[in-house]
């Protein structure tokens, strides 16, 4: 207890970084166990404690659903769902948001928490992005009500099951699917305005849609014969534009045409200005791919002799760049190279916005290329032309297997969601599946796995295998049983379900499950009240893990990808566990007139 005590301390300081703590956390309990072995057991089996967590389950299925995650987005098959919810985010955050919060919760009630998660994790992410919403603000509301929405039925999470399962062997009913849902849900209306109002408030702004996303590009958009610009006037095609992205005019035999009745023609180009993504999305909307056929044939044969993928990248040309004073066309960076220019951030139009620039224009210091190309090739070019890439290459989208990655990931869920095979099986076949049939590159696996999240896992099994088998988390819930003596139904209720949450947050809800239901029928026979309710307290006290990013893998999950820290889990989660505890407290007393 003291150094679980000690270990929560340092994880809620924030000093010391979280992997550091986690891997002292492991070598303490193996030293502890190993000189000072757990009655009855000898030392190796102590070691086994302490390491276990490498190998769990656990971890296993953690790191097989992040691969699978990474397939989702390297492949872009969740890009149809996130175009979608878009424009409803565009037309209201707040709308978006409470769309997002209560499909999440919706489906987590009948598929595990953690495939609901994983599934939507990128969406959020891709959402935030575009929208210009920082994903920190989403990702944990998100979380939240995909717990809240898994605990309203028995099939919602495993640990749901797990408290069924002892509590039918103790003797008690056996719980309908919809036994308690009506309750749960109850208390998701009562959570759902501070998930959807006050937590984005509480949490931290880290996003990457700062400079990068505001930074705007020039780009010129050639329509084929089936896009469905050609035909249209410049006006209509502002109006699908929208307000975020700029079209400047038509380009026909090298003049700007501006006039917002001329007629888009077989031929001309569309200049538009806006960020990288607005133009990808406003010319997948009037079907004009952003390379022309030529280009992609041309930059795949670059592809094959130098073996790289395809990445987007961000190039500024620095004060001895040779591009300096040559204009796109002159510079010939696609013949060269193989790289292909989709746009240009002049920082000059910032100060004079007046000023239009073209692909004639010539380049100057601080100029941004927004290109595509392969890693070589981009190698290549920042040592020949001076020039150096910003915030990193973002992989292009092996559309050709989202389809494919898709269906995997169905499998996967659907695996999981009818209990055939555990979720760690199921998810790492899914991740083999995914990597044999090349949706995910085994050689970028390190970008899928977080070294974080797998000590932090590890750790945190470890030490709840350390409370169970030193009867640590036993002597508190019989220390508890003893002071309960005596006391109102209601408040033994809802100290039930607040000793469940206690060791949820700090050990795991499995460990919360398998020590307190027992407590709760036994302490229900004690009192001489019904156990039903007893045993409730403790399924929805283990589900509301929402205080510490130990308490449940998908805390983990959304830890990196939200940038949060100890800390941000204890301030924005603990209200909402104080509110779950005394709402459905409340509820249960109702329920069963207590």
């Amino acid at each position: 207890m003291l150094i679980a005590m000690m270990a929560f301390w340092f994880f809620a300081r924030g000093r010391v970084r979280i992997e550091i703590v986690s891997l002292v956390l492991i070598a303490v309990l193996a030293i502890g166990v190993y000189f000072f072995p757990i009655e009855h057991e000898g030392s190796y089996s102590g070691l086994e404690i302490a390491f276990g967590g490498f190998s769990h389950e656990a971890l296993i299925a953690i790191c097989s659903l992040m691969i699978l995650g990474r397939g989702l987005v390297v492949t872009g098959a969740l890009e149809p769902a996130a175009r979608i919810l878009i424009r409803l985010w565009n037309f209201s955050k707040l709308l978006g948001l409470l769309f997002s919060l209560v499909m999440g919760g919706l489906m987590s009630m009948f598929v595990n928490d953690t495939p609901v998660l994983v599934l939507t994790m990128p969406i959020m992410i891709n959402l935030a992005i575009r929208a210009g919403v920082p994903a920190s603000k989403t990702l944990m509301p998100m979380n939240c009500a995909i717990l809240i929405g898994g605990m309203a039925t028995t099939i919602g999470t495993s640990t749901n099951l797990l408290v069924v399962s002892i509590a039918e062997d103790m003797g008690l009913p056996r719980f309908g699917i919809f036994h308690f849902t009506e309750i749960a849900l109850l208390a998701a209306l009562v959570a759902l305005p501070y998930l959807w109002l006050v937590m984005p408030h509480l949490l931290p702004a880290h996003s990457a849609t700062d400079e990068q996303l505001t930074r705007r590009f020039r780009s010129i958009l050639i329509p084929t014969e089936t896009s469905s610009a050609i035909g249209l006037s410049l006006l209509e095609l502002r109006e699908k534009a929208g307000d975020t992205l700029d079209v400047a005019g038509a380009i026909r035999t090298g003049r700007l045409q501006t006039d917002p009745q001329y007629i888009v023609q077989s031929g001309d180009s569309i200049e538009v200005e806006g960020t990288s993504t607005q133009v990808e999305d406003f010319g997948s909307a009037i079907k004009i791919p952003l390379l022309r056929a030529a280009t992609q044939e041309m930059m795949k044969a670059f592809a094959q002799d130098d073996g790289g993928d395809h990445v987007t990248a961000e190039l500024v040309i620095g004060a001895d760049s040779a591009l300096i004073g040559q204009t796109i066309i002159s510079a010939q960076i696609l013949d060269r190279y193989g790289i292909a220019v989709m746009g240009v951030h002049h920082p000059v139009q910032d100060i004079f916005p007046q000023r239009l620039r073209t692909d004639n224009d010539r380049l100057e210091i601080g100029d941004v290329l927004w290109v595509r190309g392969s890693i070589p090739a981009l190698e290549q070019i920042q040592i020949g032309e001076g020039v150096m890439m910003l915030e990193g290459a973002v992989e292009i989208p092996r559309t050709a297997k989202a389809s494919l990655a898709l269906l995997i990931f169905a499998g996967v869920v659907l695996l999981a969601a009818l209990h055939l095979v555990p979720i760690a099986i199921a998810a790492l076949t899914g991740s083999i599946v995914m990597l044999a049939t090349g949706c995910v590159k085994f050689d970028r696996l390190g970008r899928a796995l977080s070294a974080k999240v797998i000590v932090l896992v590890a750790a945190s099994i470890a030490l709840g295998r350390a409370l169970l088998e030193t009867g640590a988390a036993e002597w508190l819930g019989s220390s508890m049983a003893l002071g309960m003596q005596g006391l109102p139904a209601a408040v033994v209720v809802a100290a039930m379900m607040a000793f469940a949450t206690l060791i949820t947050n700090f050990s795991s809800n499995t460990a919360a499950a398998a020590v307190g239901t027992p407590i709760a029928v036994s302490l229900a026979e004690q009192l001489a009240i019904p156990a039903e309710p007893l045993v409730l307290a403790v399924l929805f006290g283990c589900n509301l893990c929402y205080a510490t990013p130990i308490a449940y893998q998908t805390n983990i999950l959304i830890m990196s990808a939200g940038g949060y820290h100890f800390r941000d889990y204890v301030r924005a989660g603990l209200p909402l566990v104080l509110l779950m505890i005394c709402t459905l407290s409340v509820l249960l007393v109702w329920k069963y007139g207590l």
